[in-house]
């Protein structure tokens, strides 16, 4: 009687081994992680990276990203290169300094100009007093603040006074620098735009806010719920498109793309997103949001986003490639 219990016990756990085993390699038959699936897993012991900016720059990619302290506090830039915009290392930080910056930075946004790599970013943790701040490299590594920041936050009744996301790109003969804000209600994000000349150093004194009355880009397709984030622009056969985030963080956030031929007034290409969040299951089911738009060395244009599927538990960042039709840009698959 003992040695038939024994076998029946035997069975019994070698078949909840097995099942096991096959729920597992079906959830990672599910999952289906792109090639590009990069995060910082030296933060907080969990993987984490948020708001990707790519640029070329001294024959190398570099990837910035915002990255949170221990206890998801005082946030600060990661820096991470590569060769072929799938394998990543990490290659430094960008960390706060004492004064306005202390609570943190985030969200990059970088141009090259003149030999120098300049990065536009944000404060974090000030609320209604974040900021655009400025600073200048001459490596992609190691940075040298503007002595004017913060440079940049919007006046104006249809705003709080507060900038985040900072995208700046060059138009027309002018810079152009875009930037999120929330409405007196503090509930609504939207686009807001200022600009400078071609010569400018970026400090803060020569910036000239265009977005004196309203708004230039405002939630109002169901998908974007109550906000507008997070733009990243390029300029394609004389227009210039702006992909945005719609929605909040894992509301989900989804990526849109607007088209403009002054880069203030903007029409949207598509009702729905461009890219939406994934389907249940996979990587990024809780959402796919703050994109960044980069052509490549080739002549390839590639649209870099953050995703997660545990609502923000862990989040990497990954891309797919765009092609471009009359209407606009479309995901190659």
């Amino acid at each position: 009687m003992r040695v038939k219990k024994q076998r029946f016990l035997i069975i019994f756990f070698i078949n909840v081994f097995f099942t096991l085993v096959a729920q597992e390699a079906l959830a990672q038959k599910i999952m289906q992680v792109p090639a590009m699936y990069y995060s910082d897993s030296g933060v907080n012991k969990k993987p984490y990276a948020k708001d990707p900016y790519l640029i070329y720059f001294n024959h190398t990619y570099f990837m910035y990203y915002s990255i949170p302290g221990p206890q998801l506090k005082a946030w600060y830039i990661g820096i991470a290169t590569s060769n072929d915009l799938v394998n990543w290392k990490k290659a430094g930080d960008i960390k706060p300094i004492e004064g306005f910056e202390s609570k943190g930075i985030c969200a990059p946004s970088c141009i090259v100009k003149n030999g120098e790599l300049h990065i536009f970013y944000q404060t974090y943790g000030n609320g209604k007093k974040d900021a655009i701040c400025h600073a200048v490299s001459t490596d992609g590594l190691h940075f040298q603040r503007d002595g004017s920041n913060p440079i940049f936050k919007p006046t104006g009744k249809w705003n709080i006074g507060r900038a985040i996301d900072a995208e700046v790109v060059f138009y027309k003969n002018q810079y152009f620098l875009y930037f999120a804000t929330r409405d007196s209600s503090y509930t609504i994000q939207q686009q807001g735009v200022a600009v400078t000349n071609a010569n400018s150093n970026f400090s803060r004194d020569s910036w000239v806010q265009l977005s004196i009355d309203s708004a230039i880009l405002k939630p109002q397709l169901p998908w974007e719920t109550k906000c507008t984030e997070a733009a990243s622009c390029i300029v394609k056969d004389g227009c210039l498109y702006m992909f945005y985030a719609g929605g909040y963080n894992n509301e989900p956030q989804q990526i849109g793309v607007a088209k403009s031929i002054d880069g203030l007034h903007w029409q949207r290409v598509y009702n729905e997103p461009l890219l939406a969040n994934g389907k249940q299951g996979t990587w990024n089911e809780s959402e796919s949001g703050h994109p960044n738009i980069f052509k490549d060395q080739k002549g390839k244009y590639h649209l870099f986003f953050q995703g997660n599927n545990d609502k923000g538990n862990t989040w990497y960042l990954s891309k797919v490639e765009i092609g471009w039709n009359k209407k606009g840009p479309f995901i190659i698959k």
